[in-house]
């Protein structure tokens, strides 16, 4: 018997997905467990597997199209099986369902005044068919292409822009990567010449991730009351002692890690900093949990390391590093990037001495790490080589004042200057 298959919610702010590409064409076997397809959340593109088994008979939506969660994606059957009756009960089922929302919707804003009706209206006219709006036509030089064929394209080393694509209006896909065959006259399209004084420029269009760290970075900035505290740590005992650590058998600790355990403890010292706004209340977590931002190819993620503080550096260091490559190849879920506490953000292997960041809410705080800089410092009196590392506290005013992210500052310092004090 045919099973229809919805557009899945992939994580709890899910609305709608998009399909990036998809991995199963009608007519072909699927079993248990293939993947279907990658699907675009705001928050990563995941694959989506499949829980039945049997042939895949109907595909709702192309390559790059949008749609509510719940939605007709798929329908999966035995081969021959007519499947008219189920895709028309369907769509009658999904247009009675949001005409009762519509009504619903309808009598609750009968309660409300005039213009706020109104003002529902012309967002629903605007919002429908940016939903529908994911072009993957190339009007200006820009390469379209799925995001699977982009990774495997990174890793053969391959200029995505000389592959001709095959999907849907020429977008890049898979097996053109997988195809593909150099040619020397496929270099001179790698680049776009622009005649001198012609004005030039590119469009692309926003990913759910983009639009979902848009949203939420400017929900932070604009209601949370931000200031900043920076603090300058010698790290000479640190390069010294992760020497020494990194001497160990099957032992690997980076300075990120170091930051990261040294925050975990510096919070259980001062919980205010691990703490959450609410309107009537302020919840100060005796839980650390510490999200560790990774940029990814759309943006930003944030997965979280649970329990921070029972961690050592060596298994932060591990769990760090498993979730950023699995970020990076769009296998982390959803759940692995929920519950932060308190967030590290890293640009010190990117040269940047000093930077800010926005805090990544529901956290009261997040911690902006700088790179190690070599320089003339003053010790006992003398001036002589030494390292030294910025970082820079963002905190929410509402719940953390001047001096309780001080007081965290110089319990962290504490920790970075003096690593053997996180073993005890």
């Amino acid at each position: 018997m045919a099973e229809i298959i919805t557009m899945p919610r992939l994580s709890d702010t899910m609305t709608e997905g998009v399909v990036a590409q998809w991995l199963k064409k009608v007519g072909d076997k699927v079993s248990e467990g293939d993947i279907l397809a990658e699907i675009e959340t705001d928050k990563a593109t995941m694959e989506f597997e499949s829980f039945n088994e049997g042939t895949l008979l109907y595909i709702g939506l192309k390559d790059g199209e949008s749609a509510p969660v719940d939605s007709l994606l798929a329908i999966i059957g035995e081969e021959g099986e007519n499947i008219d009756a189920l895709i028309k009960d369907f769509k009658v089922e999904n247009t009675n369902t949001s005409q009762e929302k519509k009504e619903t919707k309808k009598d609750s804003k009968e309660e409300t005044t005039a213009p706020e009706i109104k003002e529902t209206v012309a967002e629903t006219k605007t919002t429908a068919p940016s939903a529908q709006i994911v072009p993957s036509t190339n009007t200006s030089g820009r390469v379209v292409a799925s995001p699977l064929a982009k990774k495997i394209a990174e890793d053969k080393g391959i200029n995505i822009a000389t592959i001709a694509g095959s999907g849907e209006n020429g977008r890049v896909i898979k097996r053109d990567i997988e195809n593909y065959v150099p040619a020397a006259t496929n270099l001179a399209n790698s680049t776009t010449t622009v005649a001198l004084g012609e004005e030039s420029f590119e469009e692309i269009t926003n990913s759910q991730m983009r639009k979902t760290i848009a949203r939420r970075l400017a929900e932070s900035k604009f209601t949370a009351p931000h200031y900043y505290l920076m603090i300058e740590l010698d790290m000479d005992n640190a390069i010294a002692s992760r020497k020494v650590i990194n001497n160990l058998p099957d032992t690997k600790v980076s300075f990120n890690d170091i930051v990261v355990k040294a925050s975990a403890m510096a919070l259980k010292k001062h919980p205010k900093v691990n703490s959450q706004w609410f309107d009537d209340k302020i919840r100060i977590n005796h839980h650390v949990n510490i999200g560790v931002a990774v940029a990814v190819e759309d943006g930003l993620v944030v997965p979280v390391i649970p329990f921070t503080d029972q961690k050592s550096m060596t298994q932060i260091g591990a769990e760090v590093k498993d979730m950023a490559v699995r970020a990076k190849s769009k296998k982390l879920t959803p759940a692995e990037m929920q519950g932060s506490t308190f967030t590290v953000s890293n640009l010190g292997m990117f040269g940047i001495s000093e930077f800010t960041s926005i805090i990544n809410q529901p956290n009261s705080a997040i911690l902006s790490v700088g790179a190690i800089i070599e320089k003339p410092v003053v010790k006992n009196g003398q001036i002589v080589v030494g390292n030294t590392m910025k970082v820079t506290l963002a905190c929410d005013h509402r719940t953390v004042d001047g001096a309780t992210g001080s007081a965290f500052l110089q319990t962290l310092k504490d920790f970075v200057e003096n690593p053997v004090t996180m073993l005890a």
